[in-house]
């Protein structure tokens, strides 16, 4: 995955064909074509992750062969590739073209072409809300201009970053490679969190719920009197909490609330609409 300049590496070159078609002058250079560390791109600079970390970055967001994994700002491709040998289903998003055809070039060379997609684009003007896991070497201020975009993603969507975070929204995990790695050694995990912030109305009265990501707290409101929730918690779109001597856990469906209730040794299916 590359700090490349770019950040952006969706529609473009499908194949070296495209190149060739045009005849051996314009062909070659993309052939011969190396990336150098430091180089410029669209909005940073190019700097690949080491491969240790992008074992890493696959292994905390647990990628397997069932997940769409999307790098943004692929570079040379290395993500991408790492994830399709995983089994996934990968694409890189990337704005400078001769980044594009190495990576297809590499892509092909390990012999995962089927699985790994490359193609340019721009990454604000790129639809990338299909992934199951996101991974990204960008910058914080660029980081900061896709977190919206991230956070209407599907609740459970992972996100990995190498080294730079999204602001306030703090990471669920953090990893820091072992002595050995001199630049650029930490990754940071998000899960997207499902939108709860609300009132949300239950047979039996109305929970009243804050959200600053995925971290909740509020209120159970039953005949007149009001709970505190305690040890609340959401992840993707997995809630649970405690109030009185009730603990609630549910899965969030858009609108609707719906899970188990337990209290002592009783449990009951609850369910709860939004206001």
């Amino acid at each position: 995955m590359g700090l490349a300049k770019s950040l952006s590496r969706w529609v473009g070159l499908s194949s070296l064909a495209a190149l060739v078609a045009l005849g051996p002058a314009a062909a070659q250079p993309a052939v011969d074509f190396q990336p150098k560390v430091g180089q410029p791109g669209k909005d940073v600079v190019w700097v690949p992750t080491a491969d240790a970390l992008v074992d890493k970055m696959l292994d905390m967001a647990q990628v397997t062969s069932a997940d769409y994994v999307i790098d943004l700002g692929s570079g040379d491709g290395r993500t991408v590739i790492a994830a399709a040998k995983r089994g996934a289903r990968a694409a890189g998003i990337e704005y400078d073209p001769a980044m594009v055809e190495l990576s297809i070039r590499n892509a092909r060379n390990a012999g995962v072409e089927d699985r790994a997609k490359f193609e340019k684009a721009d990454l604000f003007e790129t639809d990338f809300s299909q992934a199951t896991v996101l991974t990204m070497f960008l910058l914080p201020d660029i980081n900061l201009r896709l977190r919206p975009k991230i956070l209407d993603m599907k609740p459970g969507t992972r996100v990995v970053s190498n080294s730079f975070t999204m602001g306030e929204w703090t990471p669920d995990q953090t990893f820091r490679a072992p002595a050995g790695c001199t630049q650029y050694c930490t990754a940071h995990f998000w899960i997207v969190p499902a939108k709860v912030h609300g009132s949300w109305r239950l047979a039996d009265g109305e929970l009243r719920l804050e959200q600053q990501f995925q971290k909740i707290s509020g209120a159970l409101i039953s005949k007149g009197a009001v709970t505190p929730i305690r040890n609340a918690k959401l992840r993707g779109d997995a809630i649970s909490f405690t109030a009185g001597k009730v603990t609630y856990s549910g899965r969030v469906k858009g609108t609707v609330i719906e899970g188990t209730r337990t209290t002592g040794q009783t449990r009951s299916a609850w369910s709860a609409a939004r206001v």
